[in-house]
C-alpha cells in the first residue's frame, strides 16, 4: 500500500515545479530586459566615445595646422625668439608692435640673425606708460628692446611721440607703435608676428585642451569597451536562462506525471476498498451462520447426554431380567446415542476451530476496514477535488473544443501578419542594407572632406602668412630702395625706361635681376682662369647626372609597373577567392542553422587590398547584424562555418579543432557533427577534434585520451570505435 502522503507530496512538488518555472521564465524575461538596457547603454556610450574622439582629432587638426604654419614661419633651424617669449592674455599684438619681424630671430649666435642681448637701460617714462616688460616673459638676449618699450592707453602715444628718448617705443594693447624717430604703425597694419603670436597662444590653448579631452575621451572608449562587455555578459546571461525553462518543464512535466500515477492509484485503492466492504459483510453473515450451527449442535449434544444419562439410568435401576428385545433395544439406543455424541463432539471441534479461524478473519478484517476507513475518509476529500476538476475540466474541455476553430482563425491572421512581417523584413533588411552602405560611403566621404578640409585651412593660413611676410618685405625693400637710390619707385622706373634697361616684371624676376647685376659686380674684380675646364668638368658632371636620373626614372617606372601587375593580379585572386569562400560560407551557415542567412563583406575601402572584413550573419528568427552581436554559440557555429569554408577552398592535410563545440548545446553539436562527416567526404582533410562533449566522441573514428593509472604516470589510451563497431557486429 502506498502511504498516504505521498499524493499530498506529488502534488506539493508538482506546485513547486509550476512555481520553478515561472521563477525560470521571468528570469529570462528580466534576462532579455537587461540584454535590451546593455544594448541601448553600448549604443549611447558608442555615441559619446565617437563625439569625444571627433572632438579630440579636431583638436589634433587644428594643433597640426598651426604646428605647420609655425615651421613654415622659421626662417632657419635654430629655436627663435618667437618660441621663448610669452606674453600676458590681450599683450600679443603689442607684443608684436614692438618686436615685428625681429622675433624671427634665433637666440643662438650660430643662427645667420639672432638676439645676443646688451645691457638693459631702463628708460624713464612719463605718468601713464607702464613698461611692457612687466606684461611678458621673454629670455635676457631680448631684455634691452623690451626695457624700450612702453604700453600706453588708447592714442596716447601720439601726444607723447615728441618726449621719447632715442631707441624707445611705445605701443598699445590694441597694437599701434609709435617711435622715437617719428615713425607711426597703425594697429590696422597687417603684422605677420601678430598672427604668429595668435597662433602660438592657440596652440598652447590647444595643447591644454587636448591635454584635458584625451582622458575624456579614454574614459569615454572604456565606458564603451565595459558597454560592449555588458552586452556580452548580458547575452551569456539570456543564453543561460533560456536553458531554465527547459528543465524546469520537464521538471513539471514529471511531477505531473508522479501526480496523476498517485490519482490512479488512489482510484484503484477506492475500488479495492469497496470490494473489501463486501467480502467483510459477506464474512459477517457466515460467522452469524456459523454461531447458528454451533448453538445447534450444542443443543444436539445436551440432548444426546440427556438421553446417556436416561439410558444408562435405565440400565441400572432395572436389576431383574429383562426380556432380550428391550436389552437390544437398549443397546441400540446406546449405540445410537454414542454416535450423535461423537457426531456432536466432532460438529463441535469443527466449528470451534472454524469459530477461532472467523475470529481471527474477523480481527483482520476489523484492522482493514479501519484501515480503509481512514483511507475513505481521505478519499472522499480526493473525490470532492475530482470533482472540482471534473467540473473544471468539462470547462476546459468546453474551450477546447471551440478552441480550434479560434485557432484556425488565429493561424490563418496570423500566416497573413508573417507573410506581410516577412515582406516588411524583406524591405527592411535590404534597406538596412542600403543604409549602412550609404552610411559606410558618407563616413568615408566625411572623413575625405574634413581631411581636405584641414589641408585646406592649412593651405590657406600657410598662403596668409606667406602674403603677409610678403607685404613686409616689400615695405622693407621700399624703404632699401629709397634709402639706396634716394628716388621714389615710381621715379625710379621712369630713370629706368629712359635709360632703356629691360626690367622684369615681376617681383622674383626683379630680386633675381638685381642679384645677377651684384654678381656682375662682384665678378668684375677678379677673373677665374680655370672657368673653361670647369665648365667642362661641370658640364661632364651634368651629362652623367642626367643619365643616371633617366636610368632611376626607367628602374622606378619599371618597378611601378611590376607593382601594379602584382596589385592587380594579387585583387584578382583576392576576389576569386573571397567569392569561392563566400559562396561555400553561405551554404554552410544554412547547413548548420537550417536556414537563415550569412555573408562575407569587404569594408573601409574600395580597394581589396586595403579593405578590412566584416561577417555579417542572420540566423532563422533574426535580423542581420554583424557577428560580434551575436551569442556566444552563434559566434562559436558561423567560425566553424567560416573555416569550413576556407578549407573547401584551400584544403589542408590537417585540421584541429580545439573545443570548438565548448559553446554549443547537444543540437548544435549534432550539426557541427554531421559538416564534420561532410567534410570529411568533401576533402581529404584529417580532422583532429579536442574535446570533453560525449556526442562528439561518440562520433569520431579513433579516440585518444591520457590516464594516470599510477601517480605521477601518465599513459596515452587510443581506441578505434570503427573496429569496435566492426567487433560488436559479429
Amino acid at each position: 500500500a502506498i502511504p498516504a502522503a505521498e499524493p499530498a507530496a506529488a502534488k506539493a512538488a508538482l506546485e513547486a515545479a509550476n512555481a520553478e518555472l515561472a521563477r525560470v521564465r521571468a528570469l529570462v524575461e528580466t534576462a532579455e530586459a537587461d540584454r535590451g538596457k546593455a544594448i541601448a547603454a553600448e549604443a549611447q556610450a558608442r555615441d559619446a566615445a565617437r563625439t569625444a574622439e571627433d572632438a579630440l582629432r579636431k583638436l589634433k587638426s587644428e594643433a597640426a595646422g598651426l604646428d605647420t604654419l609655425l615651421d613654415n614661419g622659421k626662417v632657419t633651424s635654430f629655436p627663435r625668439a618667437l618660441d621663448s617669449v610669452r606674453p600676458e592674455p590681450g599683450y600679443e599684438a603689442a607684443v608684436a608692435a614692438a618686436l615685428g619681424e625681429d622675433l624671427d630671430a634665433a637666440l643662438d649666435a650660430r643662427a645667420p640673425a639672432y638676439w645676443g642681448g646688451a645691457d638693459a637701460h631702463a628708460a624713464t617714462w612719463p605718468r601713464g606708460v607702464a613698461p611692457l616688460s612687466d606684461h611678458v616673459k621673454a629670455p635676457p638676449a631680448l631684455a634691452a628692446r623690451l626695457a624700450m618699450v612702453g604700453v600706453v592707453a588708447g592714442d596716447d602715444g601720439a601726444a607723447l611721440l615728441k618726449g621719447l628718448p632715442i631707441g624707445a617705443r611705445l605701443v598699445s594693447k590694441a597694437g599701434d607703435l609709435w617711435r622715437w624717430d617719428g615713425l607711426v604703425v597703425k594697429a590696422a597694419a597687417p603684422r605677420p608676428a601678430a598672427k604668429r603670436l595668435a597662433q602660438k597662444t592657440r596652440r598652447e590653448a590647444l595643447s591644454t585642451e587636448i591635454g584635458a579631452a584625451e582622458p575624456d575621451a579614454a574614459r569615454l572608449a572604456e565606458s564603451f569597451r565595459a558597454a560592449q562587455a555588458a552586452v556580452k555578459a548580458a547575452e551569456e546571461a539570456l543564453r543561460l536562462a533560456r536553458r531554465g525553462p527547459e528543465a524546469a518543464e520537464r521538471a513539471v512535466a514529471h511531477a505531473r506525471e508522479t501526480s496523476e500515477r498517485h490519482a490512479r492509484e488512489e482510484a484503484r485503492r477506492e475500488a479495492r476498498l469497496q470490494s473489501l466492504t463486501e467480502t467483510c459483510a459477506r464474512f459477517g453473515q457466515e460467522v452469524e451462520e456459523a454461531q447458528a450451527g454451533l448453538t445447534a449442535a450444542e443443543a444436539e449434544r445436551e440432548i444426546a447426554a440427556q438421553l446417556l444419562e436416561t439410558t444408562r439410568a435405565e440400565a441400572g435401576d432395572e436389576a431383574a431380567p429383562r426380556p432380550a428385545q428391550d436389552l437390544a433395544a437398549a443397546r441400540e439406543r446406546s449405540a445410537a446415542a454414542r454416535e450423535s455424541e461423537a457426531r456432536a463432539r466432532t460438529a463441535l471441534d469443527n466449528e470451534s476451530r472454524a469459530r477461532e479461524g472467523r475470529l481471527r478473519r474477523q480481527g483482520g478484517l476489523e484492522r482493514d476496514i479501519a484501515d480503509w476507513t481512514k483511507r475513505l475518509a481521505t478519499a472522499d476529500g480526493r473525490l470532492a477535488a475530482l470533482d472540482r476538476d471534473s467540473t473544471r475540466t468539462d470547462g476546459l474541455l468546453a474551450a477546447a473544443q471551440e478552441a480550434p476553430e479560434t485557432l484556425n482563425a488565429r493561424t490563418q491572421r496570423l500566416l497573413t501578419e508573417v507573410s506581410a512581417a516577412e515582406v516588411r523584413r524583406t524591405a527592411a533588411a535590404d534597406a538596412l542594407a542600403s543604409a549602412e552602405t550609404m552610411s559606410a560611403e558618407t563616413d568615408r566621404a566625411n572623413r575625405a572632406a574634413e581631411q581636405a578640409a584641414g589641408l585646406a585651412r592649412e593651405r590657406r593660413a600657410a598662403e596668409a602668412v606667406r602674403e603677409e611676410a610678403a607685404r613686409e618685405r616689400l615695405v622693407v625693400a621700399l624703404e632699401a630702395l629709397r634709402a639706396a637710390t634716394r628716388l621714389e619707385p615710381a621715379d625710379l622706373a621712369r630713370a629706368l625706361e629712359e635709360a632703356a634697361v629691360a626690367v622684369p616684371a615681376n617681383a622674383d624676376g626683379v630680386d633675381a635681376h638685381l642679384a645677377a647685376l651684384e654678381r656682375e659686380r662682384d665678378q668684375l674684380g677678379a677673373v677665374n682662369l680655370r672657368a673653361e675646364e670647369e665648365v667642362g668638368e661641370h658640364a661632364f658632371r651634368l651629362e652623367t647626372m642626367r643619365s643616371e636620373r633617366a636610368d632611376l626614372t626607367d628602374a622606378i617606372a619599371r618597378l611601378r609597373g611590376g607593382i601594379e601587375e602584382l596589385n592587380g593580379e594579387g585583387r584578382e585572386r583576392l576576389m576569386a577567392a573571397f567569392t569561392k569562400i563566400n559562396e561555400s560560407f553561405k551554404t554552410l551557415f544554412q547547413t548548420l542553422f537550417e536556414g537563415g542567412e550569412a555573408e562575407l563583406r569587404l569594408v573601409e575601402s574600395d580597394d581589396p587590398l586595403e579593405a578590412g572584413l566584416e561577417i555579417y550573419a542572420c540566423p532563422p528568427g533574426k535580423r542581420m547584424a554583424v557577428m560580434s552581436l551575436m551569442s556566444g554559440g552563434e559566434q562559436a557555429l558561423t567560425a566553424t562555418a567560416l573555416i569550413f569554408a576556407v578549407f573547401l577552398a584551400n584544403p589542408a592535410p590537417i585540421c584541429v579543432l580545439d573545443e570548438v563545440d565548448a559553446p554549443l548545446d547537444d543540437a548544435n553539436v549534432d550539426r557541427f557533427c554531421k559538416m564534420l562527416d561532410q567534410m570529411r567526404q568533401l576533402t581529404e582533410t584529417r580532422f583532429i577534434a579536442i574535446t570533453h562533449n560525449p556526442v562528439t566522441m561518440s562520433r569520431m573514428d579513433r579516440l585518444y585520451g591520457v590516464t594516470m593509472a599510477e601517480r605521477g604516470v601518465s599513459q596515452l589510451v587510443s581506441v578505434d570505435l570503427r573496429q569496435a563497431e566492426a567487433l560488436a557486429a559479429e
